[in-house]
């Protein structure tokens, strides 16, 4: 695949390094298909194998971020009876071989080197939403209306939702929108701490989230970014808290030998920002 084959998905990069991924459907509401997610496994993939990205927005095109699956494969599995995630067999695994637990759909961006940031630009449903709590950071525009809707077609929780809402924002809250399927606007996800902030407008919400992803690009060591990832993700699998303060010390000293560091500390000494 290359970037003149996406059809439902658009990439790019900025100078610092920010790479945007949109969802591209907005005809659909940028309704989840099987191309559409193997075009984002793909764009995934590409910023992972470039050094110069340090830091992915992942938002949606028109006036919906994600409405879930595309209600014609819905039909379609309805029809015969069972589930097809309509991924072709050769797909990229971006984020893959960091863990044997991050090896599966959607929870591969835990590996990943970089934060991922969701701009959720309107409606979030279904696999839109498990797509979200993947992310590191999530903020969403005011009135965006944010189901998990499972439960109304009946179906399960999707795509490891029961794992990670639970982990974002608790049992008791996580019940009440798993069992309900009921619409949360953005304003009550900030509210009950499902997304980091909320933005009167689209406008808004695209600068502040451009904002953001810039200030990591370009003031955080990538890195720091890369090792506190996996530390933040790494440590919901363990059960032991002093394992994790012996891996942080390991850390801390490997570190400690590595440019981005000496770049700090230079940096700090002399009043500037880094350069990392």
């Amino acid at each position: 695949m290359e970037l003149k084959d996406l059809k439902t998905v658009r990439y790019e990069v900025d100078a610092d390094g920010v790479a945007t991924v949109t969802l591209a459907r907005p005809h659909r509401h940028n309704a989840w298909t099987g191309r559409m997610h193997a075009e984002y496994r793909w764009c995934l993939a590409r910023a992972e194998g470039d050094p110069a990205v340090r830091v992915v927005v992942v938002t949606g095109d028109g006036d919906a971020f994600c409405v879930g699956a595309d209600a014609g494969a819905l039909t379609k599995h309805a029809e015969a009876g069972v589930y097809d995630s309509g991924l072709p067999n050769e797909v990229a695994h971006p984020g893959y071989g960091v863990r044997d637990e991050f090896d599966h759909d959607l929870v591969w961006h835990y590996g990943l080197r970089f934060p991922v940031i969701m701009a959720i630009n309107g409606a979030c449903a279904g696999v839109g939403l498990a797509l979200a709590c993947f992310a590191d950071l999530r903020y969403a525009v005011a009135g965006a209306k944010i189901t998990t809707a499972a439960p109304r077609l009946g179906l399960p929780a999707e795509y490891g939702l029961s794992w990670v809402l639970p982990r974002l924002i608790g049992v008791t809250r996580s019940a009440d929108l798993l069992l309900t399927g009921r619409v949360v606007t953005g304003e009550e996800a900030a509210a009950i701490g499902l997304i980091n902030g909320v933005l009167p407008t689209v406008s808004e919400l695209r600068d502040h989230v451009g904002a953001l992803a810039h200030r990591l690009a370009t003031e955080v060591s990538p890195s720091a970014l890369r090792a506190t990832k996996h530390q933040l993700y790494d440590d919901l699998l363990r059960f032991d808290v002093g394992a994790s303060v012996e891996e942080a010390t390991s850390l801390m000293s490997e570190m400690m030998g590595g440019a981005d560091f000496a770049e700090g500390v230079a940096a700090l000494l002399a009043k500037r920002p880094p350069r990392f």
